[in-house]
């Protein structure tokens, strides 16, 4: 299988417009906007792939050779997982897959509003769910490296998604509780909702605990998608919340920092600086940078040190207009290397009240002492947040150690 040319097209508030066309060529991948894409004058992706009539191809790093914009769309750990492991059981060699392959396989499945003509595989089919607790066995079986008869079910529901840990894409009715799954347009009284699974190395109540990190966000003063504990049997739960790239059945355009900067983000030298000039340039107000500075405090002080660039992202609207996105994957975590994966001012070891300042100071941040003490007392009520969430007195005693010391700093 090689797919040689693919369609770009975006799908916003109802609309198809023709971006581009992909072209591979030997190991080289081009792209050209498509001319009246280049006259509505809409930016997809600003500082990377600025919008003109020339024949583009990226550096093969770090992307293998997309850019930023379409890099966006593939899955990456779970999703490509699955992927890797449907293909390799009908016989085919994934080392062969091209990254325009990949692409065709997105088709228009993937996170926010571009999509891929002409798409490889079959079309989502309406399914009952299987119970929660019925999956997560699966997807621990398929994390060993077993085969699992339910393949193309977990496929259909998590293939577009990224991250490490399990997840599946569902539409979600709050009136009945009801879950379904296949239907890209989902029938009036239900929402597209991302439902999260425990990896292997996670602890047991690691739903509860993002649970309770999310209230403790809020409480911060972040912005996140509404977020809630779906529960199997007996003590089991799994969190969830609303995908924030729909409204509705509406699309909105999602960017990473990551793909926005072409940013290795296993291999970042990011700093929370870097996303704050981005988020000024693309909203063009200083309240951005309010925003990024509010979650890198509450990273460091909640000892959330997974805060890669493929954990921000940008939404840009129908109109053009762009927008920092909901706050997301906020939890008790580590990095590979012990460090946070996005500096704080130059500082990823141990970043502090001292660095955050600098970094404030750097971009004139009005009332920055008033940010982190808001953040500082939010994380400090720690223990209520778990109480409230469910979290097991181990973890709770285990996470407010961490972060009675975190506090300190």
């Amino acid at each position: 299988m090689m797919v040689r040319k693919l369609r770009v097209i975006l799908r916003l508030n109802n609309e198809l417009l023709l971006v581009g066309e992909l072209v591979l060529e030997g190991r080289s991948v081009y792209f050209r906007y498509d001319p009246e894409f280049v006259a509505s004058g809409m930016e997809l992706s600003p500082f990377k792939l600025k919008l003109t009539d020339q024949i583009k191809t990226a550096d093969p790093v770090p992307f293998d050779g997309l850019f930023g914009l379409f890099a966006d769309s593939l899955p990456d750990g779970w999703g490509q997982l699955l992927l890797d492991r449907k293909l390799t059981a009908e016989g085919m060699a994934i080392e062969s897959l091209t990254p325009l392959d990949r692409l065709a396989f997105v088709g228009d499945n993937g996170m926010g509003a571009l999509t891929y003509e002409p798409a490889i595989g079959e079309d989502l089919q309406l399914g009952d769910l299987p119970e929660l607790d019925r999956l997560a066995a699966e997807m621990h079986v398929l994390l060993q490296g077993t085969p699992t008869e339910i393949i193309d079910e977990l496929y259909q529901l998590g293939g577009s998604s990224g991250g490490a840990r399990p997840k599946i894409n569902v539409g979600y009715s709050k009136q009945t509780g009801n879950l379904m799954y296949g239907l890209p347009e989902l029938p009036d009284g239900y929402e597209h909702w991302l439902i999260k699974f425990p990896a292997a190395i996670d602890r047991k109540d690691v739903a509860q605990i993002e649970f309770a990190y999310y209230k403790m966000a809020l409480a911060a003063g972040l912005e996140m998608a509404e977020s809630r504990l779906f529960e199997g049997k007996g003590d089991r739960f799994y969190f969830g919340t609303k995908r924030f790239d729909r409204r509705g059945n509406q699309r909105l355009h999602m960017h990473s920092v990551s793909g926005l900067l072409h940013d290795n983000f296993r291999l970042s030298s990011l700093d929370y600086g870097h996303i704050m000039d981005a988020a000024f340039r693309l909203e063009k107000h200083v309240q951005s940078y309010t925003k990024i500075l509010r979650l890198a405090a509450f990273n460091v002080f909640a000892h959330n040190r997974d805060d890669h660039s493929k954990n921000f992202s940008f939404l840009m609207d129908k109109t053009g207009n762009w927008k920092f996105a909901p706050a997301y994957d906020l939890t008790f975590s580590n990095s590979s290397h012990g460090f946070h994966s996005t500096m704080v001012a130059g500082e990823s070891q141990a970043p502090g009240a001292k660095h955050l300042l600098e970094l404030a100071n750097h971009f004139r941040v009005k009332n920055p002492h008033q940010i982190i003490d808001e953040v500082r007392e939010a994380v400090s009520n720690w223990d209520l947040f778990a109480d409230e969430a469910g979290v097991s007195n181990s973890s709770k005693r285990l996470i407010g150690k961490q972060l009675d010391q975190l506090l300190t700093r």
